[in-house]
């Protein structure tokens, strides 16, 4: 009797499009979702509609042809390289395109494209309602105009990058305020015309903030950050305020009052700041800060150090460069933690009063040390701490002399 051959079974007569997205959504690596695509015409029309991130350098034709094939995108990086520019860059016109063409999109990244105005800005606020998250750090031609036309336009924005865009004023604020109430991330690194008035007016209607980047806005200062502190207060986990002079014990305090919730507090450089409004912040959140950069406080002494290191819990990175009244009596009192502390970055570079005794006790108490930074303390070296018989951890990293790549949790 002959044996009965079976008729071989095309794959593709087989499955439909739902399973084919089905078995596409299981692949994790963007490299598998890639050769998925080369297996056929079908296959590659499925893959390209079923992408939702991309990353391009392409002009007005190419994202065209590029809106038509990958037609469920949510996500744009046309973000430039400050090393590496790509000339003209990004421009006005491929920004109309993707406001034409893209209109699901939610998260678009312009990061230093210099080369758009507020031109390319209004018909982003005009063509992209649905956005939520844009940067446009370093682009440095926007101003108050375009801007505004972006938070009239989309409203359902919730996170926003200026850094470096100088000609922000607090006028934007508070067209934010009228019209982003979801807003929950903003950066406005550099803006050196934002003031206390425009930070009262942000949080007016944008009360749920949770992380705010106001670097070296100089025009900040005790005031504006009260009055975040009080209205954001259990929404806050992230402030950062390097060198924002004016900023001083009152700020601290309303943190300490309002927000137990915070994680990140940057305070380098906010000379005013003293002992006292530390010790408050220790108490306060002690079970949620996990990062404290308080470099060049000068007024931050032993006392306000111990009790960040006794009662902040969860701490991970702790920068006190250049606190030049801090000594090793500030942790002595790690002896007395019963539980094993977990600080993994620690910066003391230019500390003239810590010695190798001091470190020495920082290291009974926390062998979940990653980097240590004692540059410029003469009382740290190599030598002498190799002679005081420190066991560092096997992955941490000392930096003695300056020749170490330094982490960015704390920047």
């Amino acid at each position: 009797m002959a044996a009965v051959v079976a008729s071989p079974v095309c794959i593709n007569e087989s499955l439909t499009d739902d399973e084919l997205r089905s078995i596409l959504s299981r692949l994790e690596s963007d490299k598998d979702k890639e050769v998925f695509g080369l297996v056929c015409k079908r296959w590659l029309h499925l893959q390209s509609t079923e992408r939702k991130k991309l990353s391009v350098r392409a002009g007005p034709h190419m994202l065209r042809r590029m809106a038509a094939r990958f037609t469920g995108v949510l996500e744009l990086d046309l973000s430039q390289s400050v090393s590496r520019s790509f000339y003209p860059g990004v421009t006005d016109s491929d920004l109309a395109v993707i406001a034409e063409r893209f209109k699901c999109l939610k998260v678009f990244n312009l990061q230093n494209c210099k080369a758009i105005t507020d031109r390319g800005l209004a018909s982003i606020g005009n063509g992209l309602s649905s956005l939520q998250s844009l940067d446009v750090s370093y682009c440095r031609k926007l101003t108050d105009k375009g801007l505004s036309t972006v938070a009239e336009g989309c409203h359902d924005l919730k996170s926003l990058h200026l850094a470096g865009c100088r000609f922000v004023t607090d006028g934007l604020l508070l067209t934010l305020s009228r019209n982003c109430n979801n807003l929950v991330e903003l950066c406005l690194l550099g803006c050196s015309n934002i003031t206390d008035s425009g930070l009262a007016d942000l949080v007016n209607g944008c009360q749920h903030i949770s992380f705010l980047d106001i670097n070296k806005c100089s025009n900040v200062g005790d005031i504006g950050i009260s009055k975040v502190a009080e209205v954001c207060s259990s929404f806050l986990k992230t402030l950062k305020l390097l060198d924002c002079y004016k900023v001083g014990d009152e700020s601290i305090f309303s943190l300490s009052k309002f927000c137990k919730n915070l994680e990140t507090l940057i305070i380098g450089g906010c000379r005013d700041v003293s002992d006292e409004s530390v010790k408050s912040l220790a108490a306060a959140c002690k079970n949620s800060l996990k990062n404290l950069r308080m470099d060049w406080c000068l007024n931050i002494s032993d006392s306000s150090l111990g009790c960040i290191l006794t009662q902040c819990k969860n701490l991970e990175a702790l920068d006190i460069g250049c606190c030049e009244e801090v000594t090793d009596a500030a942790f002595q009192d790690l002896r007395n933690v019963e539980i094993e502390f977990g600080l993994k970055v620690l910066k003391v570079s230019n500390c003239p009063k810590i010695t190798v005794s001091g470190i020495g006790m920082l290291l009974n108490q926390c062998s979940s040390l990653e980097y240590l930074d004692v540059r410029s303390c003469p009382h740290v070296t190599k030598a002498g701490c190799d002679e005081a018989g420190l066991m560092f951890p096997e992955c941490c990293k000392v930096n003695f002399t300056g020749n170490l790549s330094e982490p960015d949790v704390l920047v």
